[in-house]
């Protein structure tokens, strides 16, 4: 379905970040700041029209498919029920890390994921400021800009680094079983862009992510991206995550 397409896909997300989201780097008016549910949660100009730049050059690339984007959800949740049906899905996150993007931070990316029937076939994680692009093929593998990756394993006796939800976007029951990661041996911190933090994953930067929340747009393109590259994930429960919801949270996604 996609393995002819793979370097046009690349292409246009490159494109989009240079069209709709580099050119507002550290350019932000305030009125192009939008806060959506609260001051942890925003949008900008540049979700927006990146979104929009990739709904049109995505669907082109692939008749028939439909987009499920979180600009596009956050207006209209019927959108998300894509995720359910028959057609070929491209998931996107036009800003993955839009607080770090606001804040003038390098550490935000663009996620494109193609899915079919709830399983990821494809994805790709690109950061323009840092110039990393990293693409995976359910089966083919994943690479960072080119180079095979592998997540590897940690260190016998090692400190495990883990980067988990941030309190803020945590329910009760879910700051608790988090806080069981408290322990000598597990040194955990709040993540940053869900993207970028599934990279360090697997490139071995990082030991694992615990996450709280199971929205597809910062999941699915990293998740692929880590089991490509040898890594592995469940739920709080013990079973794979679900990319079309109702999974018992939190999850984890670790390096093996």
């Amino acid at each position: 379905m996609i393995d002819d397409k793979l370097s046009d896909v690349e292409e246009a997300v490159r494109k989009a970040a240079a069209a709709e989201i580099v050119p507002r780097y550290r350019q932000l008016a305030a009125h192009e700041i939008v806060e959506k549910t609260g001051p942890h949660d925003l949008v900008t100009i540049a979700d927006r029209q990146a979104e929009e730049h990739l709904t049109a050059s995505l669907t082109r690339l692939l008749p028939g498919s439909v987009v499920v984007g979180e600009e596009a959800v956050h207006e209209d949740p019927s959108v998300y029920e894509a995720l359910r049906g028959d057609a070929p899905v491209w998931i996107v996150d036009p800003v993955d890390g839009t607080r770090q993007f606001v804040r003038g931070e390098a550490g935000f990316c663009t996620l494109v994921a193609l899915a079919h029937r709830g399983e990821v076939l494809a994805s790709w994680t690109y950061a323009p400021v840092l110039d990393e692009m990293a693409v995976a093929v359910r089966g083919g593998g994943a690479r960072l800009n080119g180079e095979d990756l592998r997540a590897g394993v940690p260190g016998s006796c090692a400190t495990l680094r883990v980067a988990t939800s941030h309190p803020d976007f945590t329910t009760p029951d879910q700051k608790a079983a988090l806080l069981g990661l408290n322990v000598p041996g597990v040194e955990a911190r709040p993540c940053g862009s869900a993207g970028l933090e599934y990279l360090a994953v697997a490139r071995g930067d990082l030991d694992a992510v615990a996450f709280s929340w199971e929205l597809a747009w910062d999941h699915a393109a990293g998740l692929l991206l880590l089991e490509e590259a040898g890594g592995a994930h469940a739920t709080v429960a013990g079973e794979p995550f679900r990319l079309s919801g109702g999974n018992a949270l939190p999850f984890t996604a670790a390096r093996d």
